[in-house]
């Protein structure tokens, strides 16, 4: 397969978008990643390869990425954390399951205020204008890296791969029918070790020996869905909408014309981009008020798992709950750190995938680069601090916790996305 370019980008650059590209590209800086791995990778030239929330915009895998309330393993869909349609308290009302994770009814700790009034009228428009008046293009760095995989790659390689590289998505390219057909995501490992594990003894032959189609076509079969795409001229708040809609992460921009991946759009990337050039904008006045006053965020049911626990268990809180990220508390319900499904990639590059009995304190031990870690907020700090302390820090979530450091909720980039951009247009994409 050829190497993907995008030689023709700086043709659709769209007239209406008063932010240049490039201007916007440098000021928001090339995602960052490792230098290329081979394993099969291909096209690594323009488009993306960035590294920020959960999972993809693809048929394969799901999420990595958001704080809670992910989507499933496949079909692109992902993870987002479930709230309250207009501001009111959110939460699924599923509960955590095994005797190392619990579940916390919240909501009568942490009341949603519900103040509607404050998400509607010109006063509460800026960001959803802003967004609107700006496409997809403008949010494209000038020069990135992205990763490609054939859909005959092995599913060992691949996953390495994205280790190497430092992403947590690749899109699949299908040369049978010479196109793209989803993403590989770091979901389909969590589910192939939740699905496959049996113990430290017996060798998960579905990783070693599978290609990605084997996995896509016996394994999936049924639960396939189209790859979900953007055009460079589409809008940023449509990217906002299809990145929530469809509990997704990671959204391919693809060139009509050529059919080539420009870039990959996260919520992190539209979060920052919208945190730089939207500075000059009115502030809504929604932005003073508190979390819990707004009810931004996930608040009840929240899964977590003891730092004791196996890491299996975690593997299946994720597939069970879909969700991306679980806060670590120890023995006195204190959070001590945070175990995410990119976490779990890194038992590929340290070839212990096969030991899964180990505990989480152990593993957040191995991780061989330093992460997020855990950044928390109170119910008593404003949705503005909040958002300046995710963007300044390029994380993706925040740990909601009381005056005992005990977990009470999660605020993630689809609920910030959700409450600046969709709810003032009248749209919850979260709950529908």
């Amino acid at each position: 397969m050829e190497q993907l370019t995008a030689p023709a980008a700086r043709q659709v650059r769209p007239p209406a978008t008063r932010l240049r590209s490039e201007e916007a590209g440098s000021r928001l800086g090339p995602d960052t990643g490792a230098a290329g791995s081979d394993a099969g990778v291909m096209g690594s030239s323009d488009g993306s390869g960035t590294q920020d929330a959960g999972s993809d915009a693809g048929v394969m895998g799901s999420s990595d990425g958001s704080g809670t309330q992910d989507a499933g393993s496949d079909a692109g869909v992902m993870g987002s954390s479930v709230s309250a349609e207009a501001g009111c308290i959110p939460g699924t009302g599923a509960k955590a399951e095994g005797s190392d994770t619990r579940s916390l009814p919240l909501h009568a700790e942490l009341p949603a205020l519900c103040p509607e009034a404050l998400f509607q009228g010109p006063e509460a428009e800026p960001y959803m204008r802003f967004l609107r008046s700006h496409h997809c293009y403008a949010a494209v760095p000038t020069s990135s890296k992205l990763l490609v995989f054939d859909t005959t790659l092995q599913m060992k390689k691949a996953f390495l791969a994205l280790v190497a590289n430092g992403v947590r998505a690749a899109p699949l390219w299908d040369s049978k029918q010479q196109c793209f057909v989803g993403m590989l995501t770091i979901t389909d490992f969590i589910n192939i070790l939740h699905r496959y594990y049996r113990s430290p003894l017996v060798q998960i032959y579905e990783l070693e020996e599978h290609k990605i189609e084997t996995w896509r076509e016996v394994y999936l079969q049924g639960s396939l869905k189209p790859l979900v795409s953007i055009s460079p001229n589409d809008s940023l708040f449509n990217a906002v909408y299809h990145l929530i809609k469809n509990r997704i992460h990671r959204l391919p921009v693809i060139e009509p014309l050529s059919g080539n991946v420009l870039h990959i759009l996260t919520h992190k990337r539209i979060l920052k981009f919208l945190h730089i050039f939207g500075a000059m904008l009115p502030k809504p006045r929604f932005l003073q008020r508190t979390i819990q006053e707004l009810g931004v965020g996930t608040f009840r049911d929240v899964a977590m798992v003891l730092e004791t626990a196996p890491v299996y268990m975690a593997l299946e809180i994720f597939v069970d709950r879909r969700v991306s990220a679980l806060p670590v508390i120890n023995e006195a319900g204190e959070v001590v750190g945070l175990y995410s499904r990119f976490d779990v990639i890194h038992l590929a590059a340290q070839k212990t995938y096969n030991n899964l009995d180990m505990s989480v304190r152990e593993a957040l031990r191995q991780r061989t680069i330093c992460l997020e870690g855990v950044l928390t907020c109170h119910p008593h700090e404003t949705m503005g601090d909040v958002i300046d302390r995710i963007a300044k820090e390029q994380v993706h979530r925040l740990v909601l916790v009381d005056e005992k450091n005990s977990p009470r909720g999660i605020v993630s980039l689809s609920d910030i996305l959700q409450a600046l951009v969709l709810t003032p247009a009248g749209i919850n994409a979260l709950n529908s």
